[in-house]
């Protein structure tokens, strides 16, 4: 999809609002007889033919709501033989028919405009908006089933088999309305901890390179387009920049900033390259386009697949820890550039048949070949220094690693490619303080990129940094915490690291650690807790206590992180049996009371998951109180918490009734 493409997109708004007047309008021109011509009831169903067909050709949908996305559409395509037999009936049809079906095609126009989101808009706005969003595909598949229900079935002589398509649709769609939240509470987590300003941690990096990965904002390419979604976004709402949406344009240059953008203003309007100004008219051959900027190449290279990119776009691409082609999606065999000369000559030739200016590009000095060189010399010197037999040399070598490792992507890959790992993890069972401090940093940092979290773990180094975890000085402890969670972003991590006795470690830093420290050991303990096994030696460690402490102690402005995992431990029936204690009841509904929106709609979930297996957890909330408080939340909380709020509200009522 081309840029100019996606600043015409729109977000539902106004033009949903003029579609439904305008339909109104032919509604009130049509009652004024009681009955239809079986024409104009056939344009109708021809109407709604053709915004099913075009739902059909829009492609594939956000991964954040790629199932509601895909489900809708399928309900949709089970209306097509119920509209060809109306489009084949012959009968006179009264205004009740046409009303219907009237209300049908606004429904439809409704899911047309809610799909259109999902496959074209920000992806950043769906994750962020997630419950606003999911509110809208309630609304939508609300509207369908009541339109379905107004049709006279009979009135049209629908036949059986097709009606009993549709009441199975119905059924479906009654049944979809009732379903519970389903939001990944990983990614959930991941963005209540970018989004909070109050302090850089120290897994923010690997956190938000782990939500560039779901949200698939991983290349330049696919960041622009976000870009211009972004900026639609925030015209559609009348180009004031609230605090979600900063929030959102925050997020995104943090993106950028992984992958190697330049960060400007995103509200700024699109800047067009300077070859284009001067040649507006001038078409340039598509294979002199950078696959990656779409811009015209004044140095291609070729890569292991075969494919030629410019060679600082490609460069980027790689050094943001890539190991595929952009194009073909196939895993490079090695990460050398070779010039492509031949088509550097096409391109130089072209340009001067055609009076057409390349832009001039203006390189770092880190990008010239002898300064590489150079680097990677360092680097491998610095490896070698690692296993020196002077411990100040490994000291010093261990140190310059660790900063390197931190400034950019390609130290991390430079690093690893020279064998860095092994002798790194050797260094966490030094008795020196200092070596371990740097050493479990420098891993830390190494381990943002993907490939080389397998590596470490394959080295051994998770007992490693247990121990420094469990004896190091403050800083190595907190940065050990902030490895494990790194590391714990593969599966098969988050077994080995509960195996290997890390979770009892990680509660002793949330209990006794800094406000750093606990809000490391937090995010790590999440992260672990999403495994189940982990959940019940969490729970075994004494992780309840600390959480406790963290709710009630609002100043360490960690409730939210605490209640989140509370929220994973409350689906173990030994985490139940341990949170579900009369003051923890107390304190929620105190939350719910005069808690921030988010709070309150974090505790409201806890309250849920354990009153939905024990009517007496609903019970002891009513006597501290919690009816009154969820009715406010369910008016005027944040839509998750409404949500909640209701199906809590449902839960109580029954539990009076016991």
């Amino acid at each position: 999809m081309s840029k100019s493409q996606l600043e015409s997109t729109s977000f539902p708004g106004e033009d949903c609002k003029q579609q439904m007047v305008m339909d109104g309008e032919r509604d009130q021109g049509s009652t004024e007889s009681n009955e239809s011509s079986p024409r104009e009831e056939i344009d109708i169903a021809q109407e709604i033919l053709s915004v099913i067909e075009s739902v059909a050709r829009l492609g594939d949908y956000r991964r954040s709501h790629k199932k509601e996305c895909y489900g809708l559409v399928r309900r949709m395509k089970l209306l097509l033989p119920f509209l060809e037999e109306i489009k084949d009936f012959d009968g006179t049809i009264s205004d009740v028919g046409i009303a219907s079906l009237s209300s049908l095609k606004k429904a439809l126009v409704l899911a047309k405009k809610l799909l259109t989101t999902c496959n074209e808009g920000s992806k950043i706005y769906l994750v962020v908006e997630s419950e606003a969003v999911m509110m809208r595909f309630h609304n939508v598949l609300d509207k369908l089933w009541k339109a379905l229900e107004a049709v006279p079935f009979d009135e049209f002589e629908i036949s059986d088999e097709v009606k009993e398509q549709v009441e199975l649709m119905k059924v479906q769609l009654r049944r979809a309305k009732r379903r519970t939240d389903t939001q990944d509470i990983e990614l959930a987590m991941d963005m209540m901890v970018v989004l909070t300003k109050k302090d850089d941690r120290n897994a923010d990096r690997a956190i938000i390179e782990r939500l560039a990965k779901k949200l698939e904002l991983l290349s330049v390419e696919d960041l622009e387009i976000e870009t211009v979604a972004m900026r639609n976004l925030v015209k559609e709402r009348g180009n004031q920049v609230t605090e979600s949406s900063q929030q959102m344009i925050d997020l995104l240059n943090k993106f950028k900033q992984i992958v190697g953008m330049e960060v400007t203003d995103v509200l700024d309007d699109p800047v067009v390259p300077k070859m284009l100004k001067k040649s507006p008219s001038l078409i340039i051959p598509h294979e002199f386009l950078c696959p990656i900027t779409l811009e015209i190449m004044t140095d291609p290279v070729i890569v292991a697949s075969g494919q030629t990119y410019e060679r600082e776009s490609i460069q980027k691409w790689i050094g943001s820890n890539h190991r595929t082609c952009p194009k073909t999606r196939e895993i490079l065999a090695h990460l050398s550039l070779a010039p492509n000369y031949a088509l550097k000559n096409l391109i130089l030739q072209w340009c001067e048949n055609n009076n057409f200016e390349l832009p001039k590009k203006h390189f770092p000095a880190s990008s010239d070949p002898g300064t590489t060189s150079e680097h990677q010399e360092k680097v491998s010197s610095l490896v070698k220094d690692l296993s020196s037999s002077q411990l100040e040399v490994q000291r010093k070598a261990v140190k310059k690693i660790r900063l390197l490792s931190k400034e950019n992507p390609e130290n991390r890959i430079l690093i690893a490619n020279n064998g860095g790992i092994p002798p790194i993890v050797q260094l966490l069972s030094y008795p020196d303080s200092k070596i371990l401090e740097h050493a479990v940093t420098a891993l830390l940092n190494l381990s943002i990129d993907e490939n080389n979290k397998s590596l470490i773990t394959k080295e051994g180094a998770v007992p490693a940094i247990i121990g420094v975890l469990n004896s190091g000085t403050t800083e190595a402890r907190e940065n050990s915490a902030a490895a494990l969670f790194s590391l714990s972003m593969l599966d098969e991590n988050k077994v080995t690291i509960g195996l290997s006795d890390g979770i009892p470690p990680l509660v002793d830093l949330l209990q006794n650690g800094t406000v750093r420290g606990k809000k490391d050991a937090a995010t790590a303990l999440f992260n672990l807790s999403l495994n189940n096994s982990n959940k019940g030696r969490a729970i075994d460690a004494g992780i309840v206590t600390p959480l406790l402490h963290l709710v009630e102690d609002r100043s360490l402005g960690m409730v939210d992180e605490a209640l989140s995992i509370f929220l994973l431990l409350a689906s173990h029936p030994e985490g139940r049996n341990e949170i579900g204690r009369l003051s923890f009841i107390e304190t929620l509904v105190e939350l719910m009371k005069d808690g921030t929106p988010k709070n309150k709609e974090c505790a409201t979930s806890v309250l849920l998951e354990l009153g939905s297996t024990n009517s007496s957890f609903m019970l002891a909330a009513l006597q501290f109180g919690a009816y009154e408080n969820l009715v406010e939340i369910s008016k005027s909380g944040t839509n998750r918490a409404q949500r909640k709020a209701n199906s809590l509200l449902q839960l109580m009522s029954k539990a009076e009734h016991i």
